[in-house]
């Protein structure tokens, strides 16, 4: 028998790097950061409903509900709705009290962008061959670049053709590290991409973070449905421990998988993730909207409803929303969260 696939969208977050774009209901993935559709739908869309997938469940907050359904507004799914934010752990948590023990979930956040996605779908069928044999499958994003702003895998004794059992997770590194392990080789970037058997993540929970676990099955139990939502209790949820799925369970448990695959991924974390990846002009400028550039080399600007010139200026970022604009070096394009914070 073909087992079908649930897809869980991680929805949840405000995504503050992409400031003063993403904020609030707006979020990063509700936008058009890359591409003719928002992130959280090409999410969707990467796990069409159909022979091998169920149409997805979504996690979101209740400031995302109303979002979630226009952007799925011809497409099926059902909501989880968290009454405030516990990290990946008490989400995933939420899904996994609800599922069928034997269905196979795959975990995607809802803000990542992968170019090749039938690469994608030849990883999945590998892990979920892997988690039907009880692994906890994660998917490693082969690196191209030793980045030091990932986490990531490094693959122990090989599994057949389908993966690795891990050896270890590894912290973000420092630049030596991340070189090291880049030369090295068996290291992948952790892309936070989880398959697994219900009933096998619950044991897991149960065995390495039991108080998340029922927090959140109780939550489930006491929760309200509206139409296509069922709103988790509030009260019960409260009592569950924040933390992520890494450090509650993948890094404590000893079957855990990884597959890696090479398949065009990005996690969109900056706006300097968001030039490199963008179309630009033979300047290497990236533009949208009304802007006039003069001398000006390897810029982004996303120029909203004003008019914006540039005259000779390289390698920034001009983010117009609204009443707030951003203008910084896309070299530090990490410390956006200094101006998002300041203009609460």
């Amino acid at each position: 028998m073909k087992l079908m696939i649930q897809p869980v969208i991680l929805c949840g977050g405000a995504g503050t790097r992409l400031w003063p774009e993403s904020r609030g209901t707006r979020a990063k993935q509700f936008l058009m950061l890359h591409g003719q559709r928002s992130l959280f739908r090409q999410t969707v869309e990467r796990t069409p409903a159909g022979p091998d997938f169920l149409p997805p469940i979504v996690l979101c907050g209740d400031g995302h509900v109303a979002m979630v359904r226009e952007q799925m507004s011809d497409r099926e799914e059902s909501l989880l709705v968290e009454p405030m934010p516990r990290n990946t752990a008490a989400a995933i948590a939420l899904a996994v009290a609800r599922a069928d023990a034997d269905t196979l979930l795959l975990v995607m956040p809802s803000d990542h962008v992968i170019a090749d996605v039938p690469a994608f779908h030849a990883a999945i069928a590998k892990g979920a061959r892997l988690a039907q044999q009880d692994w906890l499958v994660t998917f490693g994003i082969t690196p191209d670049s030793p980045e030091t702003g990932f986490g990531y895998i490094a693959a122990g004794a090989a599994l057949g053709e389908d993966g690795f059992a891990v050896d270890r997770f590894v912290e973000k590194p420092p630049l030596a590290d991340a070189e090291a392990m880049l030369a090295a080789g068996g290291y992948s970037w952790n892309a936070g991409i989880f398959l697994f058997r219900a009933a096998r993540m619950r044991d897991a929970m149960l065995t390495h973070c039991r108080p998340i676990f029922e927090a959140a099955d109780r939550s489930i139990a006491a929760g309200m449905h509206d139409g296509d939502a069922l709103y988790a209790d509030a009260i019960e949820f409260a009592k569950a421990p924040s933390d992520s799925i890494d450090y509650a369970v993948m890094e404590k448990d000893d079957r855990v998988a990884v597959v890696p695959v090479a398949m065009g991924w990005s996690d969109l974390g900056c706006w300097h993730t968001i030039h490199a990846l963008a179309d630009k002009d033979d300047a290497d400028n990236a533009v949208i909207g009304d802007a006039f550039l003069h001398e000006s080399r390897g810029n982004l600007v996303r120029a909203g409803d004003k008019r914006v010139s540039i005259l000779g200026m390289d390698n920034i970022a001009v983010i117009v929303d609204g009443d707030d604009i951003l203008v910084i070096p896309l070299e530090r394009s990490q410390e956006v969260r200094a101006a998002a914070k300041a203009r609460e």
